[in-house]
C-alpha cells in the first residue's frame, strides 16, 4: 500500500515516528545522564562536591567512552518509534473526532494532549521500565528482547508495569500542558509570521516556550518514576517517602536540568517535524 493511499491515522503514525526517532537520537544523552543522577544513592560522589549534570557528563565519558551517552538508545527507539507514532495518531484521531470542524481551545488542547499520552504511555510502559534500567547502569541487559524475558522470569509480568502510576502523573499533565501552550502560542503569532518561511523556526520557539513549563511541573513525578521503576520492590508512596527522606524537598528535582532540555528540545523539534510532514502529505495536524 503506497503512504499517499493510506489511513490518514496511519499518515499520523509514520510522521509521528519518524520525528520521535530523529528527536530520541539527538537527545538521548541527556535522557541518560537524568537517569544516572535521579538514581544516585546520595547526592554526593566520595571526594568529589555535589554531582551536577556536567560531571556527570564527564563521569560517563570517562568511564564508559562518548558512545556511553547513548547506552539505552535501543530501548529508546523501542520505545519512542511505536510509542510516538502512537501518541500522535491518537491524538489525530481525538482531534479529528471531537473538534473535526473547530479549533480546541485551552482545555480542548489540555484533554486531546493527555488523552493520546495515556494510550501511548500504558501501552509502551514495559519498554519504558526496560529503557530506564539500561540507563541507570545497574543491570546488565544484553538486548531489549533479553530484558523483557529477565524481568518476566525473576520478578514476574508485573513488574513491566511498575511505576505506571507515577508514569501517568508525570505524562499526561507534561503533555496536556504542552499543547495546551504551545497550540494556544502557535495560535497567538502573527499571521504573517505563520504563513512565513520561517514558520518552523517560530514553531519551535512556541515549543521550547510550552516545554520548559511543562518539564518543571511534571519533574517530581519524573524522580519518583525513576526509583519505582529501577528499585520495583519500592511502591509509589515508599518512593516518595525515600526521597524525602534521603533528599528533601530538592531530591524531587533531582535532573532537572537534564530532563527540562532534553523534553524542551525534544517535544519542541518533534512537534516542528510532525507539523511540516503532515503538511507535506496534505494532513492538518
Amino acid at each position: 500500500m503506497e503512504f499517499s493511499l493510506a489511513h490518514p491515522a496511519i499518515k499520523a503514525f509514520m510522521c509521528g515516528s519518524f520525528s520521535g526517532t530523529c528527536s530520541t537520537l539527538l537527545f538521548q544523552p541527556l535522557d541518560l545522564v537524568k537517569t544516572r543522577l535521579q538514581t544516585l544513592q546520595s547526592g554526593r560522589q566520595p571526594g568529589s562536591g555535589r554531582v551536577g549534570m556536567v560531571t556527570m557528563l564527564m563521569s560517563v565519558v570517562r568511564t564508559e567512552r562518548l558512545l556511553g551517552l547513548w547506552k539505552g538508545v535501543s530501548p529508546s527507539f523501542a520505545r519512542t518509534i511505536p510509542g510516538v507514532g502512537l501518541y500522535f495518531s491518537t491524538y489525530y484521531s481525538l482531534k479529528q473526532h471531537f473538534f473535526q470542524d473547530s479549533t480546541p481551545g485551552a482545555m480542548g488542547a489540555v484533554l486531546l494532549g493527555g488523552g493520546a499520552r495515556t494510550v501511548a504511555g500504558v501501552f509502551m510502559l514495559p519498554v519504558t521500565v526496560i529503557k530506564t534500567r539500561f540507563e541507570c547502569g545497574r543491570y546488565g541487559y544484553r538486548s531489549v528482547v533479553g530484558a523483557l524475558r529477565s524481568v518476566c522470569q525473576t520478578e514476574g509480568p508485573a513488574a513491566l508495569f511498575s511505576g505506571v502510576t507515577a508514569t501517568l502523573l508525570r505524562d499526561v499533565p507534561f503533555s496536556g500542558i504542552y499543547v495546551m501552550f504551545y497550540s494556544q502560542t502557535k495560535a497567538s503569532l502573527p499571521k504573517e509570521i505563520g504563513d512565513s518561511p520561517s514558520a518552523a523556526l517560530a514553531h519551535f520557539g512556541c515549543g521550547i516556550l510550552a516545554g520548559v513549563l511543562a518539564s518543571v511541573i511534571t519533574q517530581p513525578a519524573d524522580v519518583v518514576k525513576t526509583q519505582v521503576q529501577v528499585n520495583p520492590q519500592l511502591r509509589t508512596t515508599e518512593a516518595i517517602r525515600c526521597i524525602y527522606v534521603e533528599h528533601g524537598i530538592q531530591g524531587f528535582f533531582r535532573g532537572a536540568v537534564p530532563r527540562s532540555l532534553r523534553r524542551t528540545m525534544m517535544a519542541a523539534m518533534t512537534w516542528t517535524v510532525y507539523e511540516n510532514m503532515m503538511a507535506h502529505v496534505g494532513l492538518k495536524s
